[in-house]
């Protein structure tokens, strides 16, 4: 069994992270963080992005719908990978890993990431 904290650490242990926020996705606001600034802006951005990148793609979708394994968004600084986790208790999160551009290896914290939410989900 996995709880937030733990998620939040395992999730830090994944090489190249500089943070990780959990994020209740219907509210906007931080349930965990480590490592970010200021995360309470942080996870209202974050929940807007995801939200507008799950409208546009269902907008172009020819059935309407799609669902959304994560997200990536590479800046000049690094990478952001959001997933989504529908949970049983509280509604959608989301949680969200922000990578150092030289240091990180998308697919294995992609990989790491699903293993982490899968486990928070089955606590």
């Amino acid at each position: 069994m996995i709880t937030i904290e733990d998620c939040l650490f395992e999730a830090m242990s994944i090489p190249g992270a500089l943070g990780a926020i959990l994020v209740d996705h219907a509210s906007e606001t931080a349930v965990a963080t480590r490592g970010m600034s200021d995360p309470e802006r942080s996870a209202s951005g974050l929940s807007e992005a995801f939200r507008a990148i799950q409208t546009g793609l269902a907008l172009s979708s020819p059935t309407g719908t799609v669902r959304i394994d994560d997200v990536i968004v590479t800046t000049d600084q690094g990478y952001q990978l959001i997933r989504p986790m529908d949970t049983p208790f509280d509604g959608p999160l989301l949680i969200c890993v922000q990578l150092d551009l030289n240091r990180a290896n998308l697919g294995l914290a992609r990989h790491r990431l699903q293993s982490i939410s899968r486990q928070l989900i089955a606590s």
